[in-house]
């Protein structure tokens, strides 16, 4: 059967002809270089054009990124080789690189180095280091130069194909080429290097329409593939699938298997000949460049083919190489969240299919590859073959001995102990999209899923829902069913079924009722998930990690890339995860946390409390905040060995004594403000003073001292406010305390002199003379003279102020005294009068 890979088109833009494709390694960008000499960067995930540049009235035939500079580097027929920043569009250099046209181009992976090739016949080492000089000139092309590429596995070689036909391959150091490989007909135009370790191969391809497989070691040509019927301009090997793609005059661009050269697919996109194509090395995105436009197509997987046993044996396919681990040799008490393990990588063996799945039985003794349309079960130890078979979808049961395969839409076959159960299951009335295993055997129609008993093959429950993928918990008696958006959780009920069958009952086509209990939708998307007792753990589409216990999401983690839950080993009380290059990650979450959490949710506080004593202390945070959502704060406070969340809890609570012992030790101002604040709401005025002062609260202490008429608090709060600089309240204090000198001083000393002014004139005119005097000098050194001579002394012209009588200021305290007495109020009231 042939390769199954899903091809997925991200992109499609028309535009005028590309002659030059490249993808951005980290962001979602697409390079296009075109004959009319724009180059363009496009967003493939917006559709969008990000970028377009005009760089030449020429047509620019080559463009790469330089991501570690913020660069594109670009090729045109007017022979310049031009550098811009793609963040500024800033144009960084230009020059002339070669006297004839530019077809080619090569970024070095790590050294300031760009390789040119052109018409000249000539390629040309180019460092930026040493301001763009050209170090090195290779000769040896008897015609153009059409492509380069540097050896992923050696980048001090690099490969070149030329129209006169020859593949030669370089150092960087010589100016030579070190061989010569031929065997094409006509012009060669692309050249490209097997990125795996195990083959030693190029990739050519040229007009006479044919694509050769090269050993560069034996220098022998291995395989020669057919197919295009006009000039082949592109044929590459996958970095990450074992695929190569090659794009024609034809207007075709086919997908070859590299193992077998079998042709597994021809894709065309009507947009006319295929010119250039580029891949991610770290992606499964390919570009590809035509005369009336670019595809940007994703290829394959994401999701990594690996599984982890209940042990933490992992097993995982890299291409058709199978390689385990194990992370008991990895993981110890200290392990932190989040951080990569460092584990031994072992070689277990090969596969003779390209696995997309690979998945261990329930007992981890055996695993299975699903791939190409067929499957092959392995020993997980040996890696020995047991069994293998066709099949769309594999699953198993609870059982390791049994499992059931999806052959077709039509038909699902059950096996036991390796041997097929015929007529187990009825004949399917409808076309399967799907199966699950699991505690039931679970068939996906087309808006429903039906689950079938493994032993007797009859129809458990039919449920109407587009149902994405089913998890059950290892007990068998929970369900998660996922689908695009949300999720659901089920209990089955397997004494309710087995009681229907025994009395007799048809469950017909519909299933038993009562097999399943409802108990919550969830609306989130689950990408990968897994159950701990009775936890469901999974990740979903915004990159975090979750856990469901009853009814209740909690976050345990968030993620700054996609990461694929391998499973949960109680042993550790740890989930592990993968990205997509099988990176091991770890999280702490204990069994015991979860069975506290679920006896708490039941109600069950009594069983809660004797597995508290067996929570360990890192986790206690989490339970205390578990119990605070669920208002139990009280018993969080008890719980929680976390400083900071045992001080909000005992303020939430009012346990004032409580929350002033914390702040002591803690002695943080914003501690004190909040403790303060429900001090005076709970009229605890001695802590509340305490608190203030502590959050050195100046404004606060103010309002509190004014309140219960403290002198002595107002004059420590002026003198504090003066200390700190905090001139406004220490004006306030001073006003309020009658101190009006102090109050005139502090407003000259911040050169408020006007205001210094008034306030002497309306309360201390004994005051107004040096205030005067001080405001005049002050105009002088300012240059303002004519302003200070307007200005007049009271005690020199007594005519101009004849309502001004002199006496003497009381402070403001003693004159609201005065004023609960009848006594006379104010001197701005005297004033008034």
């Amino acid at each position: 059967m042939g390769m199954r890979i899903d091809i997925k088109r991200k992109l499609l833009s028309r535009s005028e002809r590309v002659k030059c494709v490249d993808l951005h390694p980290t962001e979602p960008w697409l390079l296009t270089s075109l004959y009319s000499g724009l180059v363009q960067i496009y967003n493939y995930e917006t559709q969008a054009i990000v970028k377009t540049i005009e760089v030449s009235e020429t047509p620019v035939r080559a463009a790469k990124f330089v991501p570690r500079k913020n660069w594109i580097v670009t090729g045109a027929d007017d022979s310049q080789i031009r550098v811009f920043n793609y963040n500024t569009l800033e144009k960084v250099t230009a020059f002339e690189a070669h006297p004839d046209y530019i077809r080619c181009l090569a970024v070095h992976p790590t050294q300031p180095l760009v390789l040119s090739g052109s018409d000249d016949m000539t390629i040309r080492l180019w460092d930026w280091e040493k301001g763009w000089k050209c170090i090195q000139v290779y000769e040896g092309h008897a015609h153009f130069v059409m492509h380069l590429t540097f050896n992923p596995k050696d980048s001090n070689t690099f490969a070149s194909a030329g129209l006169d036909g020859m593949i030669k391959v370089w150092s960087l150091g010589s100016s030579a080429p070190n061989f010569t490989l031929e065997g094409h007909g006509k012009g060669a135009n692309y050249v490209d290097y097997y990125h795996g370790g195990d083959k030693p191969y190029l990739i050519s391809c040229a007009d006479d329409n044919l694509i050769k497989i090269w050993d560069y070691q034996n220098k022998n040509c291995v395989q020669t593939l057919e197919g295009h019927n006009q000039n082949v301009n592109f044929a590459a090997f996958h970095p990450n699938l074992p695929i190569i793609l090659s794009g024609s005059e034809d207007g075709t661009v086919r997908i070859w298997n590299s193992d077998t050269y079998r042709l597994e697919n021809t894709l065309n996109y009507g947009l006319e000949r295929a010119w250039c194509m580029a891949t991610q090395k770290n992606g499964n995105n390919v570009a590809l460049g035509y005369d009336e436009g670019a595809v940007v197509i994703k290829l394959g997987r994401e999701e990594p083919a690996v599984s982890m046993d209940l042990s933490g044996k992992i097993i995982w396919a890299k291409h058709s190489e199978i390689q385990t681990t194990n992370i008991k040799t990895g993981v110890d008490d200290n392990a932190k969240d989040g951080e990569r393990l460092a584990l031994p990588i072992k070689d277990l063996g090969s596969c003779e299919v390209y696995p997309q799945t690979l998945q261990h039985s329930p007992n981890g003794r055996f695993v299975v590859v699903c791939g190409d349309g067929e499957y092959i079960i392995y020993t997980a130890l040996a890696w020995r073959n047991k069994s293998f078979g066709s099949a769309l979808d594999f699953v198993w049961a609870e059982d390791s001995n049994v499992y059931a395969v999806r052959e077709s839409a039509t038909k699902v076959k059950v096996f036991k102990n390796f041997k097929e159960r015929p007529g187990l299951l009825p004949k399917l009335n409808y076309s399967a999209e799907g199966i699950y295993g699991g505690a039931l055997l679970g068939v996906r129609g087309n808006g429903f899923l039906n689950f079938y008993d493994w032993e007797n093959g009859q129809v458990v429950r039919r449920i109407d829902v587009d149902s994405r993928n089913v998890y059950w918990s290892d007990a068998g008696d929970l369900i998660a069913i996922v689908c695009e958006d949300s999720f659901y959780v089920l209990r089955y009920n397997a004494q309710a079924y087995a009681q229907y069958i025994e009395s007799g009952g048809d469950p017909g086509e519909e299933g038993v009722e009562d097999a399943f209990e409802f108990i919550t939708e969830i609306s989130d998307s689950v990408k990968t998930g897994t159950w701990a007792g009775d936890c469901f753990i999974y990740s979903n589409n915004s990159n975090r990690i979750n856990y469901l216990v009853g009814t209740e999401t909690y976050t345990i983690s968030h993620f700054d890339k996609p990461m694929y839950l391998l499973g949960y080993v109680p042993r550790d009380n740890r989930i592990y995860m993968a990205d997509r290059d099988v990176n091991i990650y770890s999280y702490g979450l204990s069994l015991t946390v979860i069975q506290y959490q679920t006896a708490v949710l039941r109600g069950d506080l009594e069983s809660a409390s004797t597995l508290l004593p067996s929570i360990p202390d890192n986790q206690r945070g989490r339970v205390a905040r578990f119990l605070e959502s669920q208002g139990l704060k009280e018993l969080a406070l008890d719980v929680s060995t976390d400083i900071d969340q045992q001080f909000d809890l005992a303020v939430q609570l009012g346990k004032l004594d409580i929350a002033s012992g914390i702040a002591h030790k803690l002695d943080s101002e914003p501690k004190w403000r909040s403790l303060g604040d429900v001090a005076l709401s709970s009229w605890n005025f001695k802590l509340a003073e305490l608190c203030l002062k502590k959050a050195n609260d100046l404004s606060g202490l103010l309002l509190f001292y004014t309140s219960n008429n403290n002198r002595a608090g107002v004059r420590q709060v002026a003198d504090m406010a003066i200390e700190q600089g905090k001139n406004n309240i220490a004006f306030n204090c001073l006003y309020q305390l009658g101190a009006m000198e102090e109050a005139i001083d502090l407003l000259i000393k911040t050169e408020r002199i006007p205001e210094a002014a008034m306030l002497a004139r309306a309360y201390a005119p004994e005051q107004i003379s040096k205030v005067v005097n001080v405001w005049k000098n002050s105009l002088l050194n300012k240059n303002r003279k004519k302003t200070a001579e307007s200005l007049a002394d009271p005690a020199q012209y007594p005519n101009l102020f004849p309502e001004l009588t002199k006496q003497e200021s009381e402070p403001l305290l003693d004159i609201e005294d005065k004023q609960e007495e009848g006594e006379e109020a104010s001197p701005a009231e005297e004033n008034e009068e």
